[in-house]
């Protein structure tokens, strides 16, 4: 977390749902900006629902991207509530929402109506296609932009089935994305005094992470496909099984290699033509995965990672979540906490990233409860009274 919260004094009406909005809006919060979320009253975030759930009845999934932020409950699909809304927008910085597109129009909160409220309203949308082109209407999860995106094509061993990949890089890349452009969008408002509305396509997100992907296809004339968990252009970067487990290693460099050769025992291999350059041995790479994975299924993991540690090779073991969750060195970083919950105190969330050097600090761990803070932020930021705020929730609006 960074310490000094360089997004405090800024306030941000989170409209979003599920993952790529909410885990985007999170890290604004973990930047120091007041998040207020707005909800369906009655039923809130679709993820409010979904597993694992706690005993109390709340959803850990929920728990996992909300953290820091406030619940306000109003029916946006009421011409009064989305009045009110464009009051709270007059008072606010950032607008994010991740609907279908259009359908802040259909609400009467559009781009155009932000902007007349608070012209320097900055609007993050995130959506799976965009705002424009020949896509934008249709429905997406994760799994469908890691599919159209190409990530899928190229997950997976050689010759077996297309893999998603194990976490939703899908929606986490297009809330990164939404964190990039909006800070960016941030800097502009100060330099010019203006806001904007971003668009962010879950699809272009999963584009733009193709890496060298791209390139080699431009390069080659070939579609790369998948190859397991070596790397396409360095050689051996990958997994192996030793006699009880797997690990990985990595040679980026011919002076990495040379000290992979003496630390496992085949000094030999430094000499061999095959494997002279990082080149040759990835076009030799049949052989050479032959060679080290017979050589390293001859003793077990402890021993190889004990020696190519010692010699500065990068390896680790392949850690499972329970793993990690009980890492040292995570530990010591604040980026394994228990979660403020009050009736299930061994919920475990991630902490952030987002780190000054030498700081301890932490984010908040405790996420709201629908509607928790409505009375509240109705009342500090529009000065509604007890009387209105009743009258309001009688006629369901929030």
């Amino acid at each position: 977390m960074i310490e000094r919260q360089p997004l405090r004094g800024i306030r941000v009406l989170d409209l979003t749902r599920v993952l790529a909005g909410p885990f985007c809006t999170m890290n604004l919060a973990d930047m120091g900006a007041e998040v207020i979320k707005i909800e369906q009253p009655g039923r809130g975030d679709d993820s409010r629902r979904f597993a694992p759930m706690m005993p109390s009845g709340d959803s850990a999934y929920f728990y996992s991207a909300n953290r820091g932020k406030r619940s306000v409950t109003l029916d946006l699909h009421l011409a009064e509530a989305a009045a009110i809304f464009l009051e709270l927008v007059s008072k606010s910085d950032i607008v994010v929402e991740n609907f279908s597109p259009g359908t802040m129009d259909r609400f009467g909160i559009g781009y155009g109506r932000l902007k007349a409220a608070n012209p320097k309203i900055i609007l993050c949308s995130i959506s799976g296609f965009g705002q424009t082109g020949p896509m934008a209407g249709a429905p997406a999860y994760d799994i469908v932009a890691q599919a159209l995106g190409g990530t899928m094509s190229i997950t997976g061993d050689p010759g077996g089935a297309p893999m998603r990949c194990g976490v939703s890089v899908g929606d986490l890349a297009a809330a990164l994305y939404g964190d990039i452009a909006i800070l960016a969008a941030l800097r502009t408002r100060d330099r010019d005094g203006i806001g904007c509305h971003l668009d962010i396509a879950m699809l272009d997100c999963q584009a733009a992470l193709l890496e060298d992907a791209l390139a080699r296809y431009a390069v080659y004339g070939k579609v790369p496909g998948r190859i397991g968990t070596r790397h396409p252009s360095i050689t051996p970067f990958q997994q192996f099984r030793a006699s009880d487990d797997y690990f990985v290693l990595g040679a980026g460099n011919e002076a990495i290699w040379s000290r992979l050769c003496d630390a496992i025992g085949l000094p030999e291999l430094k000499n061999d033509a095959r494997f002279s350059t990082n080149a040759d041995r990835t076009a030799n790479h049949p052989a050479i995965e032959r060679i080290l994975a017979d050589h390293f299924a001859t003793r077990p993991r402890a021993h190889w990672l004990e020696a190519l540690h010692a010699a500065e090779v990068p390896c680790a073991p392949i850690a499972s979540v329970e793993d990690v969750a009980h890492n040292p060195h995570l530990a010591s970083r604040n980026m394994i906490l228990r979660a403020e919950h009050s009736s299930f105190p061994d919920l475990i969330v991630p902490g952030s990233p987002l780190k000054t050097a030498g700081s301890t600090a932490s984010p908040s761990t405790s996420a709201p409860h629908l509607g928790a803070d409505t009375d509240a932020v109705l009342e500090e930021l529009l000065q509604y009274d007890p009387e209105k705020l009743s009258e309001l929730r009688r006629r369901k609006i929030i």
